[in-house]
């Protein structure tokens, strides 16, 4: 766990020294006063009092520099702590921008908000809470031991042995707590992620009668939550019983052996009543380093779930990034992807001019929202390239791709922040002019005139003041406003009321003016308006690719989707007498 602790602070390590150090002294000091309380008693029973003034006037110079160390090393012990959640949040954060988009999905949000709210708290304090007993209690028990050899080799044996098997105790029963906390931190992210689910959608629960105790995923992680934290602290209570059972056998033997030895003549029996009073008192250090020990597992095992965090390979960046050679072009060449042990794409092949719309129509699980991921390298592919403005992705720096891509999915986020700052999140450096003009094309401004605070007014987490529409008009105003030669778009017009449908078909005329347009197309008039149709089957191929009048004269399954899709808007077909 030092050694996680030394690569967490890196350069500033330093701090980790000092306080081991201050510790490790202050330690040895402590032992050292119990020590010097067996020739002080034995120099006040035999009625040597100068002996005596001369052990207590040790004793008193140990006490008064053990004083001062212990608030140094409290006061280090408080810095180290404050760095090392500094450090941890500050790590997390820079790590996880280099990470893969597809990494991050809703399991492992639960997971990253208990790990950098609770995680990162529990172990940049362990560093007083835990490291300081722990060193403080080995260093002093060692003292001890030391100086109970020195007065009698066969108690220190004794010590030495008695010692050696408290540690194995204490690390079986710590694995027992470790254990039992592994499955209980299991079965609370659980329930955080079912709590966020059933508070974010309330509206859909509602609607079907499930907002209560009778919503089964929730009731079934906090009955499993309760069983498992019922086995946790079954096994917490049998781990700390252990401990104290081999404290006290231990320091019964010590009891024993010292007795033995007296019995036989060959100790003072005032002596041996200061020794035991020592072994009482090492006794105690052991007592605490148990419980340490158990504390310490949990720690290091959320030390573990931070660092394998930190150790998640980052997106290769490349060494010597390429310059886009052809602006707004976009092509998927024999491309073949899959994951979760299922291939979602088989040797997809197919280009974007640029400045032209290309629609991706095909039915649900071809690998349509994949291939807009993988353009975005949201994921690597497993074969083929695809290359983004004449050059292979994986030849260009996360932020040259991204400059090149707005994106417009049908999940969207919004900041709580005001309707203003949301769109300019699109290009910071935008005018107030650009941002206006985005807004009125992307039709927000009757939003804007509806909201009480206009422009200024806060949306809430997620946008949860706005209807869904709305927050899929703030992030086509996003991708306006950017004006990449690039933009990634899910229609996703089946969701949405006429109006919004309108503004978000507007906008996709719009955008296709200027920059090169790669739709999932749900609306007939999208499909018939892009200069390029991709048809994709159900296995992740391409099965056919051209413009409408191409395909429909073909046949095939783009004429049965289109058969479809008419057939379901109630239109119909009459040849032209």
């Amino acid at each position: 766990m030092i050694r996680s602790f030394l690569r967490i602070l890196g350069p500033q390590r330093g701090q980790m020294y000092i306080y081991l150090a201050l510790v490790t002294v202050y330690g040895l000091l402590h032992g050292l006063a119990m020590v010097l309380l067996v020739p002080i008693s034995v120099a006040l029973f035999d009625g040597d009092f100068t002996a005596a003034a001369r052990w207590l006037g040790v004793l008193a110079v140990v006490v008064v520099v053990a004083s001062a160390l212990n608030y140094a090393q409290a006061t280090s012990a408080i810095r180290m702590a404050l760095t090392t959640m500094r450090l941890l949040h500050h790590r997390l954060g820079d790590h996880m921008v280099t990470l893969p988009l597809g990494w991050f999905n809703r399991e492992r949000t639960g997971q990253v908000s208990q790990i950098a709210v609770k995680g990162t708290v529990f172990v940049g304090t362990s560093g007083g809470n835990l490291l300081t007993p722990l060193v403080l209690n080995v260093v002093s028990a060692t003292t001890v031991v030391v100086g109970l050899t020195i007065f009698d080799w066969r108690i220190g044996l004794v010590a030495v042995i008695g010692g050696a098997l408290l540690i194995a105790c204490g690390k079986f029963a710590s694995r027992l707590i470790a254990s039992a906390e592994q499955v209980s931190h299991e079965a609370e992210t659980e329930v955080n992620n079912r709590v966020l689910e059933f508070a974010r959608y309330q509206p859909v629960l509602r609607a079907f009668g499930r907002s209560g105790a009778d919503y089964e995923p929730l009731a079934d992680a906090l009955e499993t939550q309760h069983r498992v934290g019922r086995r946790a602290l079954r096994q917490s209570v049998a781990g700390l019983m252990l401990n104290g059972v081999a404290v006290q056998a231990v320091f019964s033997v010590l009891i024993a052996t010292g007795a033995w030895i007296a019995v036989n003549g060959d100790m003072n029996p005032i002596t041996l009543v200061a020794i035991l009073g020592l072994a009482a008192r090492f006794a105690s250090p052991l007592a605490a380093l148990a419980e340490v020990g158990s504390a310490m597992r949990i720690a290091a095992t959320e030390l573990r779930r931070i660092t394998s965090i930190l150790e998640t390979p980052a997106l290769p960046e490349p060494e010597d990034p390429r310059p886009v050679s052809i602006p707004g072009r976009v092509e998927l060449d024999h491309v073949a992807f899959g994951y979760a042990g299922r291939n979602v794409l088989s040797d997809v092949s197919f280009v974007a001019e640029p400045g032209t719309m290309t629609a991706l129509v095909g039915p649900s699980g071809s690998g349509k929202s994949t291939i807009t991921k993988l353009i975005a390298r949201f994921y690597d592919v497993d074969a083929g390239v695809i290359r983004v403005g004449g050059v292979d992705v994986r030849d260009q720096s996360s932020a040259d791709l991204m400059a090149q891509l707005s994106l417009v999915f049908q999940d969207v986020y919004l900041f709580d922040d005001t309707l203003w700052e949301n769109i300019r999140i699109g290009r910071p450096d935008a005018t107030d002019e650009q941002i206006v003009e985005a807004a009125r094309t992307a039709g927000l401004l009757p939003v804007v005139e509806r909201l009480p605070g206009g422009w200024q007014t806060r949306v809430g987490e997620g946008g949860s003041a706005l209807s869904g529409g709305e927050r899929q008009r703030v992030s086509i105003a996003r991708a306006l406003v950017k004006n990449a030669p690039i933009v990634l778009f899910d229609e996703a017009t089946s969701a949405l009321d006429p109006e919004n449908e309108h503004h978000v078909a507007e906008s996709i005329r719009t955008l296709a003016q200027t920059s090169t347009v790669i739709v999932i197309a749900h609306k007939l008039s999208t499909v018939t308006a892009a200069d390029n149709i991709v048809v994709l089957s159900s296995e992740g191929t391409v099965e056919d690719q051209g413009t409408h009048a191409e395909l429909m004269q073909r046949g095939g399954q783009y004429a049965q989707f289109w058969e479809r899709r008419v057939a379901a808007t109630g239109w119909t077909m009459a040849a032209q007498g």
